[in-house]
């Protein structure tokens, strides 16, 4: 398959999903959206190729990867054909005169993966992930936020809103469960990524809340937190704009792709930030305070 043929199923794709919104089906967007929180290192385009090609996809690579694990890809099984940047490897001088190398995208090829339902091998090793219990995830996305230069603080006073996205500060109503806590801060954080530039001009309330709330959506079903039905019903509203709801999807990407590459770390990346792995308690929980109350004159 070439790339004119996989930008073409590509757009069946998306064609597919537009078509099933335009009928009342959400659960077409719900279904891409938890394929998008199962691989959330591959791009909009990717997610689209292997959800339209391997629906119950749960976990792919590479035919060498495979092998690395000690998997091996059963004789007749088809792969998915995905699109693969091409690297080009430069040498460039930094303000010491130092070499420095760096890599750079300089196109895409097809390729193709593999689900891990069409090998065979040794089970793999379960990811650290935890169900109706996001305790440790809370504490990694707080760090995130602080290292993206945004503050958060607790006040009663913002009541009956659980969070608000103030540009480099959120508030978050105190005393709320770890769960309900952990889905609003990633819904405040979505609104600093994403609406606190040029593009908030752009968008009107009902774009910037469903985009943020899409991302709260893919979140927590990544790392396996129940939200009840209130995304799915929150997504349903979108029925009736389906192109613009489209096109949001790449910059839903743009917010939970990096959350989730910090919640949910390669080994690589873990051993390297291995201070995250311990729980913070509240004494200690790095640009975290307490909104005081403004004093009287």
């Amino acid at each position: 398959m070439n790339s004119e043929e996989i930008k073409q199923l590509t757009e069946h794709s998306i064609g597919q999903l537009v078509e099933s919104l335009r009928q009342g089906k959400s659960e077409s967007l719900v279904e891409y959206l938890r394929m998008a929180a199962r691989f959330h290192r591959y791009s909009l385009h990717n997610v689209l190729l292997i959800a339209l090609q391997k629906p119950n996809a749960s976990y792919v690579a590479g035919f060498r990867t495979w092998q690395k694990l000690e998997h091996f890809v059963r004789k007749g099984e088809k792969g998915i054909w995905i699109l693969a940047p091409m690297l080009k490897r430069l040498v460039e001088a930094d303000s010491s005169r130092r070499e420095i190398e760096t890599k750079r995208i300089v196109g895409f090829r097809s390729a193709y993966v593999f689900d891990v339902s069409q090998t065979d091998g040794a089970p793999l090793p379960t990811s650290d992930t935890v169900s109706g219990d996001p305790v440790v995830y809370r504490c990694r996305l707080l760090a995130y936020a602080v290292s993206q230069g945004i503050s958060v603080e607790y006040s009663a006073g913002i009541a009956p809103a659980r969070g608000m996205s103030l540009g480099g500060r959120i508030q978050l109503l105190p005393d709320m469960t770890p769960a309900e806590e952990f889905a609003t801060l990633v819904h405040e954080v979505a609104h600093e990524l994403l609406h606190r530039g040029r593009r908030r001009e752009s968008t009107t309330r009902t774009v910037r809340e469903t985009e943020a709330e899409t991302v709260a959506f893919v979140v927590c079903s990544a790392v396996q937190l129940e939200t009840a039905s209130a995304a799915e019903d929150y997504i349903g509203l979108y029925r009736g704009d389906t192109e613009t709801l489209l096109e949001s999807l790449q910059h839903v990407q743009l917010a939970a792709n990096p959350i989730l590459n910090f919640l949910l770390p390669s080994k690589e990346e873990r051993a390297a930030a291995s201070a995250l792995e311990r729980p913070i308690s509240p004494g200690e929980r790095p640009g975290i305070r307490r909104a005081q109350p403004p004093q009287s004159a």
